[in-house]
C-alpha cells in the first residue's frame, strides 16, 4: 500500500506567526526517506506555494487557495487525465474555483449594497498586507497574486460581520475562516481537491492510504477526505474543536506537532 500526505501550511507545516518550517523538517526528511508524496493543501496562492516548494525541495502536486485549483507537474502521472490549462512552468492545472476577478466583483457589490467597510488583499497595498499578516514584503507580494479566492479582514462588529457573511453567501460565494482572516471562495474546498488527487494516485498505485494534517476548522474538509486525519495544536496548546471520527490529536504547536504526527505514523 502506498501512502500520500496532504498538509495545510499556515499553523501546521509552517509556524502561524513566523511562517518558519524549521521544526517540520524532521518530518519532511522522514517522508522523503520513505518516498512519500507531500501535497501542500492551503489557502496560500500558487506563487506562495511555489516559493516553499523550491525552498523545501518538495516537487509534488499542490492545491492552492482552499481547493481553488490543483497544480500537477507535467509527466507526474503516467496516464492522461482531464485538466483545464498548462502554465508556462509546465504545470497542468485542474481548476475548481471561480476566477479571482469574478469573486472580487461580487464582493465589491456586497460592500456597496450593504454599505460594509472591509478590505480584501486586492484593496490593500503590499505594505498593508505585510503589516496585517507579519509577512515580509516579498512574501506579501506573493500573497497578493490571487487567482481563485480573496482574503478579507472583517474589521466589523460581530453583528455587522454576520450580516456581511450572509450577504456574501447570498451572492453565491462561500467563505472559510482560518484564524485572522476570512477566505472568500466559489464552490470549492480543500476536500474536493483532495478527493481528486486521491483518485489520481489510486489510478497510479491502486492501493493507497491518505494522511492529512491541519490545525483549524478551515482544514475540516481536508481532514474529512483522508483515511488518517491528524490535528496539531494551536498556539494556546489547545486543539480546534472538531467532531471527526478517528481524528488523531498530536501534542505540539504547528510544525512541532506536524513532525510528531509524521513520526508516529512513519517512524517505525
Amino acid at each position: 500500500m502506498k501512502q500520500i500526505v496532504f498538509t495545510d501550511l499556515d499553523g501546521t507545516l509552517l509556524d502561524s506567526v513566523t511562517y518558519s518550517y524549521e521544526k517540520s523538517l524532521i518530518g519532511v526528511k522522514r517522508l522523503k526517506q520513505n518516498s512519500i508524496p507531500i501535497i501542500f493543501c492551503s489557502a496560500k496562492t500558487r506563487a506562495e506555494q511555489e516559493s516553499y516548494r523550491h525552498k523545501m525541495k518538495v516537487f509534488h502536486p499542490f492545491i492552492v487557495e482552499n481547493g481553488g485549483a490543483i497544480f500537477i507537474p507535467q509527466g507526474y502521472f503516467p496516464f492522461p487525465f482531464m485538466y483545464h490549462k498548462i502554465t508556462a512552468g509546465n504545470l497542468l492545472v485542474i481548476e475548481l474555483g471561480a476566477p479571482y476577478e469574478e469573486i472580487k466583483e461580487l464582493l465589491d457589490n456586497v460592500k456597496r449594497e450593504g454599505n460594509f467597510h472591509f478590505k480584501g488583499f486586492g484593496d490593500m497595498s503590499v505594505e498593508e498586507i505585510a503589516r496585517e499578516t507579519g509577512l515580509d514584503i516579498e512574501s506579501a507580494k506573493l500573497a497578493k497574486q490571487r487567482e481563485y479566492s480573496e482574503t478579507v479582514k472583517l474589521d466589523l462588529s460581530d453583528e455587522e460581520a454576520s450580516k456581511a457573511l450572509e450577504k456574501i453567501e447570498a451572492s453565491g460565494l462561500n467563505w472559510t475562516h482560518g484564524g485572522r482572516f476570512y477566505e472568500i471562495i466559489g464552490d470549492n474546498d480543500k476536500g474536493k481537491a483532495v478527493a481528486i488527487m486521491s483518485d489520481l494516485y489510486r489510478r497510479m498505485w491502486d492501493s493507497i492510504e491518505t494522511i492529512g494534517l491541519g490545525d483549524s476548522l478551515n482544514d475540516l474538509p481536508l481532514l474529512s477526505a483522508v483515511d488518517v486525519p491528524i490535528l496539531v495544536q494551536k498556539r494556546d496548546y489547545t486543539w480546534e474543536n472538531m467532531n471527526l471520527p478517528h481524528l488523531r490529536k498530536v501534542q505540539g504547536i504547528g510544525p512541532e506537532g506536524w513532525s510528531k504526527g509524521i513520526e508516529e505514523i512513519f517512524g517505525g
